[in-house]
């Protein structure tokens, strides 16, 4: 597993299964925040670095869905460290086996029943600040998805709200996205928050995203006959 320094308070770990696939380390005062949890072969690698870090326990998993290869090491990691795991409300029926995710044949039982939690919301409806980051709600790619945004640092963490390539934004992988045309919307997050530094779990950091936003919603706009 490959791990690399993102930002002050962010690691990257990253292993391979044909395409890239990562997972993030947050630190802030209280310890720190494992940003979706990979596949379960990562489990060991994630628990070492945690350890090695040296950073204070870990406090918490966030997930930005409940899709297999995000959530494959919690259950290994809560056998070891009894944290409390938390995903977007509408997520979590679909991740636990209740409902079937859309584009999908059967449902997947990808975490036991009660164990997720609801991310918290303002009286506003906007989702609750949580170790450092801020999620914002982003659906498309999965009905319940969101990403994390580390203000301090000023990198978002997309989960899959795009790919990338060489630094570009591209789209979420189309054979798993829910509703490509919402994910587009949902893209706009960039635009109001204008992060330097984007991280994807399929793909490498992609910097200033916002000088590409325009271009990458034209381009798929085109590309899905316009809406």
């Amino acid at each position: 597993m490959q791990v690399k320094k993102i930002s002050e308070h962010i690691w990257s770990l990253k292993t391979w299964m044909i395409i890239p696939i990562h997972v993030w380390v947050v630190t802030d005062r209280e310890g720190i925040t494992l940003v979706d949890a990979g596949m379960p072969m990562m489990t060991k690698g994630i628990m070492k670095f945690i350890e090695q870090l040296n950073a204070g326990p870990l406090q918490r998993i966030l997930l930005t869905h409940g899709h297999s290869d995000h959530v494959g090491a919690v259950k290994g990691i809560l056998k070891k460290y009894e944290v409390p795991v938390y995903a977007h409300q509408i997520e979590i029926p679909y991740m636990e086996g209740e409902v079937v995710y859309p584009k999908r044949k059967k449902l997947e039982n990808n975490l036991p029943k009660t164990l997720t939690r609801s991310l918290l919301e303002e009286d506003s409806k906007e989702l609750k600040k949580i170790g450092g980051l801020t999620p914002y709600f982003t659906p498309g790619h999965s009905p319940g998805h969101v990403v994390y945004y580390h203000e301090q640092d000023q990198v978002l963490l997309a989960g899959d709200l795009f790919t990338s390539k060489k630094g570009k934004l591209k789209q979420p992988m189309p054979t798993f996205t829910a509703d490509m045309k919402q994910a587009v919307e949902s893209a706009n997050i960039i635009s109001l928050l204008k992060p330097k530094q984007l991280e994807v779990c399929h793909g490498n950091t992609v910097l200033q995203p916002s000088d590409q936003l325009e271009e990458y919603i034209k381009t798929m706009k085109r590309k899905l006959g316009g809406y």
